[in-house]
C-alpha cells in the first residue's frame, strides 16, 4: 500500500507572498539546484519572469549543484547566457565585491535546501548576505524550506565559537533541529546580526515530518546527499571528512558507507553492532571509490542501515565509529579539521563515547529551550 504523503508548500511555492515581497524591487538571489518550486521551476526563473532578478550568487558546488566539495563555478562579470544575469561565487570569505554588488539591488533573497547539519557551508553563506545587507541597508527575504531530517531531534556537540569557520559559525549543535528560516531568525537576534529579515514560511510542514514523508520534491542539496537517510547519516559520517577514512564519496552511497583499505569490515561491523545502538544496523561493506579518497582501492568498512529513524541517534554512531576507527595504526586525522566539524577538541584525545553522548544531551536540551522564541512550526 502506498502511504499518502503530507502536502507541504515551501516558501517559493507561495507565489503570491513572494510576488508581494519583491514587487517593485531589483533583487539578488542566493540559490542552488535545490531552489525550485513544487513544479521543479527554479527560483531564479520565477524571479526572472517576474522581472525582478538582477544578480545571482552561487554557493559551494555551484548554482547547479553539479560540482564536488570545495569547488566553485567559473565567474565572470557578464550576464550568464543561461540565467541572463551575472553569477558570483560566495566562498568562505564571501565575495570581495559583495557590498558593492548588493548596493545595486533593493533586496537579497535566499532559497537553498539545507540538510540539518551544522557543518554545511550554506548556513554561513546565509549569514554572509545577512551581514552585508545590514551594511548596505537592504532587507533579506528567506524562502523557507523544511528541515529534511525533521525539526524535533536536536543532538550532537555544541560548537565552541573559538573554532568558528565556514563549516560551522555559531554555537549550535551538530543536528540543530531548525528550518533555515528559523535559524535566520535565531542568529539575527541572538548573534546580533540585526538585518531587516522576512521569512516566507512553509505551509503544511510539522516538525515531526521528514522530507520524504512530504510531497515536496527532493533535489540533492549537494552532489553527495542523494536521500533523506543519507542526510541523517551525514550527521554520523561527515566528521570523517577530516580523516583518511573514506566517507563514501565516489560511490553510489556517499555518507551511508565509510571505510578504508586498512579496515577489517567484518570486525568493524561486529564491534559496532555489539554496541546495541538503537535504530541502526551496521553491515560489513567493501567498496571501491571511483574518485576522492582511496580512489580505485578496495575499502573495508560498514554501511549504516537506518531501520528506525526515531530511535536512531547518528551522533551516537559518530562517537562509537570514531572510537573504533581511530584505533587502527594507519588511521590519520587533521586535528584542525576535526575541531571545526566536531566543535571542540574532544576527538583529538582519549574520550568515552557514552560520557560525551550523555553530556551532549544535556547541552542540546538547553539549546532547545533557547531557540523556542524563534521557532515558526509546531
Amino acid at each position: 500500500m502506498v502511504m499518502e504523503k503530507y502536502h507541504v508548500l515551501c516558501g517559493v511555492d507561495r507565489h503570491d507572498a513572494l510576488a508581494a515581497a519583491v514587487k517593485g524591487k531589483k533583487v539578488a538571489l542566493l540559490t542552488a539546484a535545490s531552489g525550485v518550486d513544487r513544479t521543479a521551476t527554479p527560483t531564479w526563473k520565477i524571479l526572472r519572469d517576474m522581472g525582478v532578478l538582477s544578480v545571482l550568487f552561487a554557493p559551494e558546488h555551484g548554482i547547479c549543484s553539479n560540482l564536488q566539495d570545495g569547488r566553485y563555478q567559473d565567474e565572470q562579470d557578464l550576464p550568464d547566457p543561461v540565467f541572463g544575469v551575472c553569477v558570483y561565487n560566495l566562498g568562505s570569505k564571501g565575495h570581495p565585491r559583495l557590498d558593492e554588488i548588493l548596493s545595486g539591488v533593493d533586496a537579497v533573497v535566499y532559497d537553498i535546501q539545507d540538510v540539518g547539519a551544522r557543518y554545511y557551508t550554506y548556513l554561513c553563506n546565509l549569514t554572509q548576505v545577512m551581514r552585508a545587507a545590514v551594511r548596505v541597508h537592504i532587507p533579506v527575504i528567506v524562502l523557507d524550506r523544511p528541515n529534511p531530517i525533521g525539526g524535533v531531534k536536536i543532538e550532537g556537540e555544541i560548537l565552541d565559537e573559538q573554532f568558528s569557520s565556514f563549516i560551522g559559525e555559531f554555537a549550535i549543535p551538530t543536528r540543530y533541529g531548525m528550518t533555515v528560516g528559523e535559524y535566520a531568525r535565531y542568529v539575527n537576534v541572538e548573534k546580533g546580526i540585526g538585518c531587516e529579515l522576512q521569512v516566507i514560511e512553509c505551509e503544511g510542514w510539522k516538525r515531526h515530518m521528514y522530507a520524504d514523508e512530504t510531497d515536496m520534491l527532493f533535489v540533492n542539496p549537494s552532489p553527495n546527499i542523494p536521500s533523506v537517510n543519507c542526510a541523517i547519516n551525514y550527521i554520523a559520517t561527515g566528521i570523517f571528512e577530516a580523516t583518511n577514512i573514506s566517507e563514501g564519496r565516489g560511490t553510489t552511497r556517499p555518507f551511508d558507507m565509510i571505510g578504508a583499505p586498512y579496515v577489517d569490515a567484518f570486525a568493524l561491523a561486529e564491534h559496532m553492532n555489539a554496541q546495541n545502538l538503537p535504530g541502526v544496523i551496521f553491515r560489513a561493506a567493501h567498496f571501491t571509490p571511483a574518485f576522492h579518497k582511496h580512489a580505485g582501492a578496495v575499502c573495508g568498512g560498514v554501511e549504516l542501515h537506518i531501520v528506525d529513524r526515531e530511535a536512531y541517534s547518528p551522533f551516537a554512531a559518530l562517537l562509537y565509529l570514531y572510537d573504533a576507527l581511530c584505533r587502527y595504526p594507519e588511521f590519520e586525522a587533521n586535528p584542525a579539521g576535526l575541531r571545526l566539524r566536531f566543535g571542540n577538541e574532544t576527538l583529538s584525545g582519549n574520550f568515552d563515547p557514552a560520557a560525551v553522548l550523555a553530556a551532549s544531551r544535556e547541552k542540546c536540551a538547553r539549546f532547545g529551550e533557547q531557540i523556542k522564541p524563534y521557532l515558526i512550526y509546531e
